[in-house]
């Protein structure tokens, strides 16, 4: 019985052969296409594409946390998945005595997932924030630490090179 051959990575995309001179010549890759502007299309759904996080309300759905500037996240994850458990197992509860009467708890638990994303969601400026200051943070530090290395490697080398001329003048004083 024969076996099928397969290989462990796909074959490349066929524009890879637009940058087969690319180690030669660098100047001869062809130009990264403009940025989209305006409206895209995504899997049939069209966007815009400074599409900021829409609010609850405009999607059609109740906002259980409080509105504003100034939410305590914290607080309010620990509330929304406090209430997602005690919802969850009202379900548990309502399909063992009366399944019929499960869909209303199913909305309610849709509600409070859609609320925890969106809050979760309206974070992400604040995690892309951090998550590059603590980029930069540890380049400077490795920086850091490499002009220490130098420093070091470059005492080390006067170093060396002091001791080679007392050498050297010890050699032609004799």
């Amino acid at each position: 019985m024969a076996m099928a051959t397969s290989s462990a990575y796909p074959p490349p995309p066929p524009f890879y052969r637009l940058y087969k001179d690319y180690e030669q010549d660098p100047s001869s890759a062809p130009e990264p296409p403009p940025p989209i502007d305006g409206i895209y299309t995504v899997f049939g759904v069209e966007r815009k594409v400074n599409e900021g996080l829409q609010s609850l309300e405009s999607l059609g759905l109740r906002q259980l946390y409080p509105k504003g500037p100034n939410i305590d996240f914290k607080k309010e994850l620990r509330t929304l998945n406090r209430e997602l458990q005690l919802h969850i197992l009202e379900l548990a509860d309502i399909l063992v005595e009366r399944p019929s009467q499960y869909a209303r708890r199913v909305e309610d638990i849709s509600l409070i997932f859609q609320n925890l994303h969106h809050l979760l969601n309206s974070l992400r400026p604040h995690q892309a924030r951090a998550t590059l200051i603590h980029m930069l943070e540890s380049q400077i530090q490795r920086r850091k630490q490499a002009i220490e290395d130098i420093k070091q490697r470059r005492q080390e080398a006067q170093t060396l090179l002091g001791e080679s001329l007392l050498v050297l003048d010890g050699s032609q004083a004799n």
